[in-house]
């Protein structure tokens, strides 16, 4: 029998805690529960979008390294659809790269501006890759709570989450080089207002910090919310990177295409880094995401998504109001955030240890998968760890699912009623 070779691991990895995905997803396998969790999709992207694909893999040039700034056909489509949403003429060739995905363009701006000790301003909750990114670029997150100003034992409009302006103010010190916005907003739900997007604005622009406007969900938000862009400020586009990204946009999140739009000289230090990350991303995929683009709108695409994302939204929400669990009413995005503040798990539950050593949502959102039959997130997760109780009694609950899936969690939850004080 031979000995295991142990070699050291890098630091830069080796804190790393095992992430709630490995532990819930296959828990949902195991038991065979309705998967509201992750949020991928459970029906297939829309036909033209499919079509381009199978048609873009029959092709040779599509088969090819691309340019690592993206195919000249998808700059050039999101150049044309973003222009006037940025309200400004967009350069395909200067001020659009194309990304494996929006989690490597983060990555990669993080690698093209962070020196060792630079500090990145974290709104919680976050997206939880948003932390790896920084750290193994050897930077530092610093982290300002988004809260309920509402009363959250009731619905509340995700408006009412909450940023103090003076507390984000404070963690900005010399070490400060970049702050985080992600609108709308994962796990909240929330769409910052124009007056909230000038406020952080002001803090960027006083204290020369570079903005990193995460809005992988730019094209799910809901009447009455519009989606408002802080690079459209003034005086705000010269410091602003806007992440996006195709899995969301068009339901395809295996594909990993994002892209980045900002300009040239913000953009130049994130395609460095992309260039060394990945050199380029895959080729077809590509041209079918712009194939998506160049007739989304003729085909009235973005509106009737938006239309079919309502309707699952309150699908989902019926069941928690006939439940009397309140919500947090998401105005962008997919996820809902339920206070399960009422909810008795049995105190006898035999639980793994390995949950014990995590916050009680961890243990809330493990029994309901066990044992209700429906898998949610504890967004503890998406929580600096001094932080962690400001979510402890919340589950995210995944509604980019078919009805058919709703239907069947909705059922499963109304078991629920036994278990609520």
């Amino acid at each position: 029998m031979t000995t295991p070779v142990v070699i050291p691991r890098a630091e830069r990895v080796a804190h790393f805690e095992q992430d709630v995905w490995s532990i819930f997803t296959p828990l949902a396998l195991e038991c065979q529960a309705v998967n509201l969790g992750q949020g991928f999709m459970n029906f297939p992207p829309p036909d033209f979008v499919v079509e381009a694909a199978r048609e873009a893999v029959t092709r040779n040039d599509c088969n090819q390294y691309s340019h690592p700034k993206g195919r000249p056909r998808l700059r050039n489509a999101l150049a044309k659809s973003y222009s006037p949403l940025f309200n400004r003429t967009l350069d395909p060739e200067t001020e659009v790269v194309v990304t494996a995905g929006a989690n490597e363009g983060i990555f990669s701006i993080f690698a093209g501006y962070l020196d060792q000790g630079s500090e990145v301003i974290l709104m919680e909750p976050f997206f939880d890759q948003y932390i790896s990114n920084i750290t193994m670029n050897g930077g530092v997150p610093v982290y300002c709570p988004i809260r309920p100003a509402g009363d959250a034992t009731k619905d509340m409009p995700a408006s009412e989450w909450k940023i103090d302006i003076k507390e984000l103010e404070s963690k900005i010190t010399p070490r400060s080089k970049i702050i985080v916005l992600n609108t709308p907003h994962n796990p909240i739900g929330k769409v910052f207002s124009r007056e909230e997007l000038e406020e952080i604005g002001a803090l960027a622009t006083k204290h020369n910090l570079l903005i990193i406007s995460d809005e992988v969900y730019d094209r799910l938000y809901f009447d009455p919310m519009k989606h408002q862009r802080i690079a459209t400020l003034d005086g705000l586009w010269e410091r602003t990177i806007t992440v996006g990204s195709g899995g969301k946009t068009f339901g395809t999140t295996g594909w990993r295409i994002g892209w980045l739009i900002g300009p040239k000289a913000l953009v130049e230090p994130a395609l460095a880094a992309h260039t060394r990350i990945v050199f380029c991303v895959n080729s077809p995929l590509q041209e079918a995401v712009a194939v998506g683009f160049e007739q989304a709108d003729e085909r009235g695409f973005f509106g009737s998504q938006i239309k079919a994302y309502e309707h699952k939204r309150e699908k989902l929400l019926a069941v928690f109001r006939e439940l009397g669990l309140p919500c947090t009413i998401p105005e962008g995005s997919y996820f809902i955030l339920v206070n399960t503040d009422k909810i008795q798990v049995p105190k006898d539950y035999q639980f793994p240890e390995l949950l014990w050593k995590r916050p009680k949502d961890f243990r809330t959102c493990y029994w309901l998968t066990k044992e209700i039959g429906v898998c949610a997130i504890p967004p503890t997760e998406f929580y600096s760890k001094p932080n962690q109780v400001l979510a402890e009694n919340f589950a995210r609950f995944a509604f980019c699912k078919t009805d058919e899936t709703l239907d069947a969690a909705a059922e499963r939850l109304l078991k629920l009623k036994a278990y609520i004080k």
